[in-house]
């Protein structure tokens, strides 16, 4: 854990949390700026500050943890949301995922989604390209 990190501070109590679970690789707690009632966050307990800095045991984790807070929040519409730095809205430099409850039109997250026509040649390339790194 980074000592100066809020959420690894929460994580070891010195930062008061309305928490909602917790595991041996995993914390869920309430959001304090919510987008909607009930909007969560899970988070790794190992710091990192982006999802590639994370072990593979905590990330197991967090997706059955998620699950698990998504079907306690009763929501019908929801969404999962995990930034990685600063241009993609990443507040906290702490992996987290938000659950953001969708109840109507005006209430959680609100997304403007600019796709962009791509030929299929880029396309494949593109697909190579992340092939190869892997």
């Amino acid at each position: 854990m980074a000592a100066s990190c809020l959420f690894c501070k929460i994580v070891k109590g010195e930062i008061p949390c309305e928490k909602i679970m917790e595991t041996e690789h995993s914390f869920s707690f309430m959001d304090i700026n919510p987008l909607a009632p009930k909007h969560c966050l899970v988070i790794p307990k190992q710091h990192g500050v982006k999802l590639c800095d994370i072990d593979d045991a905590h990330l197991a984790d967090l997706l059955p943890v998620a699950k698990k807070v998504a079907a306690a929040i009763g929501c019908t519409n929801y969404n999962l949301l995990q930034n990685n730095g600063r241009e993609a809205h990443q507040a906290v430099d702490h992996v987290h995922f938000h659950i953001i409850p969708k109840p109507d039109a005006s209430r959680g997250l609100g997304i403007s989604w600019p796709s962009k026509e791509t030929d299929k040649a880029e396309i494949a390339k593109n697909a190579e390209e992340i092939r190869a790194a892997l």
